[in-house]
């Protein structure tokens, strides 16, 4: 069977302190030994990712992290390494043992509701003992969602994984539509797609494949084409397409051979409003017209990838930008999972568009970027906005 993309998973994180017996109770979720379990404290040192099919939700991957309450110069790496996943977790199961709430669980309590992170708390080792009366009434005052289990003996683990499915975000209990509310079945749907040096040998990129499938699950018929052959295309085709979709690196020329009258976007603006929050990201393209001299702009890629001679987030992107505003700006780069903790350097962040982070994750670093101050757009929005065509590729979605 087919692995879900990254993107497409919901990321569950065990938090708590050491020897409260995540691992073990991540094993005894799974039903499978993939955590290794000891009674030494501070066994589980890098977060420990696990896939696994929670159905009805589908596929989602669990994190088994290192105790919050290590100690230790090594120790506090790890807490910042389980601090750092919490930025892209989806659900949290903060876990704690016979000892209860102690300040551990209090203080991170309060960190996940301030970033907004749905959890459950799990009083793990009831076989012990029982959960503590006081810690019981803190849970019903704080209107806190808890669970008691034996992860030793499988006790109360189907009640948490129901728990968890009441909790997932509402876009994981439905169909995601890409562009499915834009079309109906019969219609025609150009995507266009170049083949240049960033271009993967002998397969279509993640965006463009998830778009194409979205298409045919609406009963359209989706053509593919790279942009040289479009207007011959268009031009032969015996009605006119509901929707011409391209990649942004060719938006301008793309632009040209779509007629006025048909409707047309980015691959990178669907997903603007399918992984964020399209709204802030076009007021972050605005901001481009605000940049000085010396102000500082972060290329924000999702992923770690070989860099080619023109990438669009090193090369092209900045070279636009400068084109664009005539100012001299200086570019950062952050890649993969980390994101900078400095914000407040930067006068605008230009985000990839995401398709290998959860919707969670992408709305979180957008609400960071908000809560700082920090303008943030992303790399189609960017790109059709250098190249005078913004107003026109986003008007799909605001139609009066």
């Amino acid at each position: 069977m087919p692995k879900a993309p990254r993107g497409e998973r919901l990321v569950i994180t065990l938090l708590g302190r050491r020897n409260v017996g995540k691992s073990s109770l991540i094993n005894a979720i799974t039903g499978q030994n993939i955590a290794i379990v000891s009674e030494y404290p501070g066994t589980t040192t890098d977060p420990v990712d696990k896939h696994y099919e929670l159905l009805p939700l589908g596929p989602v991957t669990f994190y088994d992290t290192a105790g919050l309450d290590d100690v230790g110069e090594l120790g506090q790496m790890r807490v910042k390494a389980t601090r750092k996943i919490l930025f892209r977790t989806d659900i949290a199961l903060l876990v704690t043992d016979e000892k209860g709430l102690t300040k551990y669980e209090r203080d991170i309590i309060k960190e996940l509701k301030e970033m907004e992170i749905p959890f459950i708390l799990v009083f793990n080792k009831i076989d012990k003992s029982d959960v503590k009366a006081d810690d019981v009434d803190y849970c019903r005052a704080n209107n806190i969602k808890f669970i008691k289990v034996s992860a030793k003996e499988i006790k109360g683990i189907n009640e948490l994984k129901e728990a968890i499915i009441s909790l997932a975000p509402q876009y994981y209990k439905k169909e995601p539509v890409l562009v499915g509310d834009l079309i109906k079945g019969g219609d025609i749907v150009v995507l266009v797609v170049p083949i240049d040096l960033a271009a993967p040998k002998g397969r279509l990129i993640l965006p463009q494949v998830q778009v194409l499938r979205d298409i045919l699950d609406n009963d359209a018929i989706g053509i593919v084409v790279k942009e040289r052959e479009l207007e011959e295309v268009l031009r032969n085709l015996q009605k006119k397409p509901a929707l011409v979709i391209t990649d942004s690196q060719v938006v301008l020329k793309v632009a040209g051979d779509v007629p006025p009258d048909v409707k047309f976007t980015t691959f990178s603006i669907l997903f603007a409003r399918y992984k964020g929050e399209l709204d802030i990201l076009l007021e972050g393209a605005y901001e481009i017209d605000k940049l000085k001299d010396g102000d500082k702009v972060l290329i924000a890629e999702a992923c770690s990838h070989h860099i080619q001679a023109d990438d669009i987030g090193r090369v092209k992107i900045p070279r636009w930008l400068t084109q664009y505003t005539g100012k001299d700006l200086e570019f950062e780069v952050a890649s993969g999972h980390d994101f900078p903790e400095d914000l407040e350097k930067y006068s605008l962040v230009i985000h990839c568009g995401g398709c290998m982070i959860t919707g969670m994750e992408m709305k979180r670093r957008i609400k960071e970027c908000k809560r700082r101050g920090v303008p943030i757009t992303n790399y189609g929005v960017t790109i059709s906005k250098l190249h005078g065509v913004l107003e026109r590729v986003i008007k799909p979605f605001y139609l009066e």
